[in-house]
């Protein structure tokens, strides 16, 4: 089966397709990857698919068949072939009657356009307050009418639509009501925002299935080796990030968000095949945290794979810490600390990896994605043994209340498009008291002069003595680059 993907966003009156590009570029491979996990092995619908596809019961056997069908389909062809084509504009408005919502799609000529295609709305996030129910209605669906239910599990709803005659523009006029007429601001509120000022949108995507073999490069010129490597590329970057989500603990920071170029930074190292062999190095054997980001976005980036070239001694090296981590991660999931679907993802990022294959002509890109996956992985191990230091911490023996050591400080992290979307940084806290944590001599003076009553002195303080680095990779249109901010984790507490 061959995937044709037409995306385009609908965050206001009218919006072309680059807003779309430019809103996220893990997109159409969330939907694709949501597609593939629809269903089981056996080719089964999961018990949660129903509702995360906006299925309302076991009784609507259409979508769920439609559901199956490409969930199944996609699972065959391992997600691959999947393009995107942009339409012109959408534009969403009042019915006349009041009591629903017009959306309005102007669709470019394409061929595709004569196959059965399969409307997706997609959220950007979904509603929390109970059920809606909803009703979607025009001639360019078929059957002309179909329901769908948004709930807060609801991440996609599938509308099956009708093809057309020829290759010719046409407009989509479909409109929308819910089946409860008091609800209808709860309705603007999930199309565009509606005046309760919602953050609740969604964004429409056309697609299409065709038998495999199909020539679809008439339809944006990406059939090109080089095209395919480049959405290999990104593909392995995007199911990194739902990995880090799925494997990550999970942290909730609070606001004001962090920006990391409001950070000190050493000068940013460009990572590719002239990387020095020491910076590499330095890099593998770093247990610093790492920051994945993309601080620029288009529709024309990335516009190359990275890569890497290793000696056969460093490549050995790599190819021994992703063992090693890989089996701290295994042992993770089968406590039951990471779930069990890192376990999925992780064997998808080996497979896009390709780290084990011998193919030459792809070796540098294979070496690049196999250092990202070890970076990752890293991230995750040290996240859950901070952990385990921290709870140690806390429960040691203590007489006098907490003693100075390490606590968390998580901080959200701004405009992140990869992530992890916050950050632990650890901060001190406990008391200071005879005898000291990490007390040098002046720390002792500061301690014999308070506790004989000096209240001229100030006594010791929990603070950090030893900081680790925040790594971040981050993607932008000239490439890869490793960024190191300073002094930015505490690692070790001590009085002073």
């Amino acid at each position: 089966m061959f995937l044709l993907i037409l995306l385009w966003s609908c965050f206001g009156p009218a919006v072309t397709a680059s807003a779309a590009h430019r809103d996220g570029p893990c997109f159409v491979d969330d939907l694709v990857a949501a597609l593939h996990d629809a269903t089981g092995k056996d080719g089964e619908l999961l018990a949660s698919s129903p509702a995360s596809f906006g299925i309302c019961s076991e009784s609507d056997s259409s979508p769920r068949s439609v559901l199956s069908e490409l969930s199944v389909g996609i699972r065959r062809n391992d997600r691959k072939g999947v393009e995107v084509l942009d339409p012109a504009a959408v534009l969403v408005s009042d019915e006349d009657d009041q009591e629903g919502l017009m959306v309005t799609f102007d669709l470019p000529q394409s061929q595709l356009l004569k196959l059965k295609p399969v409307l997706v709305l997609a959220f950007k996030s979904p509603p929390t307050d109970g059920e809606l129910g909803v009703t979607f209605s025009s001639q360019s669906l078929q059957p002309n009418t179909q329901s769908a239910c948004f709930s807060g599990r609801t991440l996609y709803i599938l509308l099956t639509g009708k093809s057309s005659e020829g290759n010719v523009e046409q407009k989509w006029n479909i409109s929308v009501q819910a089946k409860s007429p008091s609800t209808r601001e709860n309705l603007k509120d999930v199309l565009i925002g509606g005046k309760s000022g919602s953050d609740v949108r969604l964004t429409p995507i056309l697609l299409f299935a065709a038998e495999t073999g199909t020539d679809t490069r008439h339809a944006n010129g990406s059939g090109s080796s080089a095209a395919s490597s480049q959405t290999t590329s990104l593909s392995f970057l995007c199911e990194l990030r739902r990995f880090l989500d799925a494997g990550l603990p999970q942290q909730h920071a609070e606001p004001p968000l962090l920006r990391l170029d409001s950070l000190q930074a050493l000068p940013p190292l460009a990572l590719g095949l002239s990387t020095s062999e020491t910076l590499l190095a330095e890099i593998i054997n770093s247990s610093a945290p790492t920051i994945f980001s993309f601080s620029s976005w288009s529709s024309s980036f990335p516009v190359r794979p990275g890569q890497l070239a290793l000696s056969p001694a460093l490549l050995g090296e790599l190819g021994q810490r992703l063992e090693t981590n890989e089996r701290q991660i295994r042992e993770l999931i089968r406590q039951g600390m990471v779930p069990q679907t890192a376990s999925e993802k992780l064997e998808r990022l080996r497979q896009l990896s390709a780290f084990q294959k011998q193919d030459s002509s792809a070796e540098g890109e294979s070496q690049y994605c196999a250092f990202l996956l070890l970076k990752a992985l890293q991230m995750v191990t040290r996240a859950y043994n901070m952990q385990r230091k921290l709870r140690a911490t806390r429960a040691g023996p203590s007489t006098r209340g907490p003693i100075c050591g390490l606590g968390s400080l998580t901080v959200s992290l701004e405009k992140l498009v990869l992530g992890p979307q916050s950050a632990d940084l650890n901060n001190c806290r406990g008391s200071c008291a005879i005898p000291l944590i990490n007390g040098n001599n002046h720390a002792v003076l500061l301690t014999y002069h308070t506790e004989r009553g000096d209240v001229n002195e100030r006594g010791p303080c929990c603070v950090p003595l030893a900081y680790d680095p925040l790594e971040v990779i981050d993607w932008n249109d000239e490439g890869s680059f490793l960024t190191s901010k300073p002094d930015m984790v505490a690692k070790e507490c001590g009085c002073r």
